[in-house]
């Protein structure tokens, strides 16, 4: 018979559904944002798994840059207060060696229900949404833009554009005029700066506005500023949800997903994985969390219980799922002086 790893046997005794299991001791620290997803977390994943396990869920509520220069610090003490913090795609290359290799295989609610790509080797997805193409549907409403080839056609479909001058613009931009100008999306990576921005001089003319945040983006929809834009999928669906008349095309849209990850030498690893599996095992807990934040899960178990129409606004959803870029965040690392140093020379030319 095969062995169980410790990591095996530990999610055995605690994350069974319903089994009188023995109560962990102590406490697991979340870093993450604050308000509305501090507040969904808590209702829909940190108190059920603190009912199962016995194991409190302490969140400490803090933005993701303050978060990394107050881990560093923890790290320079040797005094380390988190188990978990919130990561991006870029953190899970740039923190790699503060962070612990995350036993994907050994996670049985990981292994049941997290889509392909989920569990990285040192993170594991929380949510998933995109940088996506929202237009307006009624000024396109005989002939809708399906991609960014669509986004620089200005003569099928005219009208002002926006593009993000926020984020990491420097390599969403040129990713997505590459993608416009026709290459695939699986060789996007390493990418063609110069054949990028020859591609970018082509929009440029046409973009009326350069917005700087979520909140921005969604007003110049609503204002009618804009015909189409790039914008974060959860703000999308926010406005669409509002009432604007707007729809979201999926092919090329660019791969967003927040990661939660565990420090090295925090004080509960054991409990930290634990409540990670339990987050995608917690099938209860995932329809109204993704209805709340706007942003879906990675699990199985969740977003499949929410009617079809309304999953397919979401990233996670197959049929959008298989469209998404998967970006290399290792070569986005690599080469991150460059591509910033192109991008404002180029905003500013």
């Amino acid at each position: 018979m095969k062995m169980k790893t410790p990591i095996q046997a530990m999610l055995g005794a605690t994350l069974l559904l319903g089994a009188s299991a023995p109560a962990m001791s102590d406490e697991v620290v979340i870093a993450t944002t604050g308000g509305l997803m501090r507040n969904m977390l808590e209702e829909h994943m940190y108190l059920p798994f603190q009912e199962q396990t016995g194991t409190e869920v302490i969140p400490f509520d803090i933005e993701v840059p303050d978060q990394w220069a107050r881990t560093e610090g923890m790290v320079r003490s040797g005094n380390i207060e988190f188990d978990i913090v919130t990561a991006t795609g870029p953190d899970l290359v740039d923190k790699a060696d503060i962070l612990l290799d995350i036993p994907c295989a050994d996670m049985p609610n990981v292994v049941e229900y997290a889509l392909d790509g989920a569990c990285e080797g040192k993170g594991v997805a929380r949510t998933t949404g995109g940088m996506v193409l929202t237009y307006n549907s009624e000024v396109f409403a005989d002939e809708a833009p399906q991609n960014w080839a669509d986004f620089w056609d200005v003569e099928r479909f005219p009208g002002p554009r926006g593009l993000p001058d926020t984020g990491d613009r420097d390599w969403w931009l040129p990713a997505v005029a590459l993608l416009a100008d026709g290459v695939a999306k699986e060789d996007l990576f390493p990418m063609d700066i110069d054949r990028a921005y020859a591609k970018l001089d082509e929009i440029r003319p046409h973009i009326a506005v350069w917005w700087k945040t979520g909140n921005q983006v969604q007003q110049i929809m609503r204002d009618n500023e804009v015909v189409m834009t790039m914008a974060y999928s959860g703000r999308s669906l926010a406005t669409i949800k509002d009432g604007a008349p707007y729809a979201m095309a999926w092919d090329g849209a660019l791969r967003d997903t927040g990661y939660f990850a565990v420090l090295k030498d925090s004080p509960n690893p054991e409990g930290a994985l634990a409540f990670i599996d339990f987050f995608y095992g917690n099938a209860a807990g995932h329809p109204e969390f993704i209805r709340a934040v706007g942003y879906a899960t990675s699990s199985t178990a969740g977003l499949a219980q929410l009617p079809e129409d309304e999953q397919s606004l979401f990233a996670t959803y197959p049929a959008n799922y298989e469209l998404l870029v998967d970006p290399d965040f290792a070569w986005i690392g690599e080469n991150r002086d460059e591509l910033r140093e192109r991008w404002t020379a180029w905003l500013t030319q």
